[in-house]
């Protein structure tokens, strides 16, 4: 199936010499992906450009993640929420990915982590991929735990998955594994017993069971709040990673 997918990267000062590998694993994870995607690219530092709207063209992408000026802080969260929206407004596709590639924690927003989070919900928006480039600089570490934490959850909370690499070199094997998971995922439906209109939170939890395995594992998001019922049938759906075994 294919997918609206949004590219984030970290345009702040501390990415100068990172750059060059990111957008090569970026455009190589969009090679790996199905030619009916479309992708957008948003570079942010203290603000979020959205440098490459929808397209499947490959030199366009190309160009808009070659808008490099490396310099300003991180308003990461600014640009999730941002580019959350622009899935929301924009995309053509049910399907919809973020992926943020970044290396340090959020220091520029106007929002937090969790009125992020809660916007994501809210909109029962995109799956959040996250590579965070955290080594390196030993003398970050308890930045670099706050911004492992937060992109931890920022997955998490939408059944993607963090990745924390050791080093450039493994970025671009990182992404070919990041399109691989987009391609093995399953969209589940349902209707909830509950109305719409009580609102709340909803909590999600998927088993799935196979004969000859004795436990399978299965990823997804960990809720949603519902949308009213005037734009909405009352109908939820989650990705879900197919079941690995254990």
């Amino acid at each position: 199936m294919p997918i609206s997918l949004g590219i984030l990267i970290d345009n702040s000062g501390s990415m100068r010499d990172k750059r060059a590998a990111v957008n090569t694993a970026a455009l190589d994870l969009v090679r790996a992906s199905n030619p009916q995607d479309e992708a957008f690219i948003v570079n942010f530092s203290d603000e979020a450009f959205l440098d490459q709207d929808f397209t499947s063209d490959i030199n366009k992408l190309r160009e808009g993640l070659s808008h490099i000026e490396s310099r300003g802080g991180t308003a990461l969260y600014d640009a999730v929420v941002a580019s959350a929206d622009q899935l929301s407004h924009g995309a053509r596709l049910p399907k919809q990915v973020l992926l943020i590639i970044t290396d340090g924690e959020d220091n520029a927003s106007t929002l937090n982590l969790e009125q992020t989070i809660r916007r994501i919900q809210d909109l029962q928006g995109p799956v959040v991929y996250a590579i965070g480039l955290l080594f390196g600089d030993e003398d970050k570490g308890q930045e670099a735990h706050r911004a492992r934490r937060a992109l931890q959850l920022l997955s998490d909370e939408t059944g993607g998955l963090a990745f924390f690499p050791h080093s450039l070199a493994d970025v671009d094997v990182i992404a070919a594994e990041v399109a691989k998971d987009i391609r093995n995922q399953y969209t589940i439906g349902y209707h909830s017993s509950k109305p719409a209109k009580l609102g709340g939170y909803r909590t999600v939890h998927v088993d799935a069971r196979a004969p000859h395995h004795s436990k399978l594992f299965v990823r997804t998001r960990t809720g949603y709040y519902p949308k009213p019922e005037s734009q909405t049938p009352g109908k939820g759906a989650v990705a879900a990673s197919a079941p690995t075994a254990q």
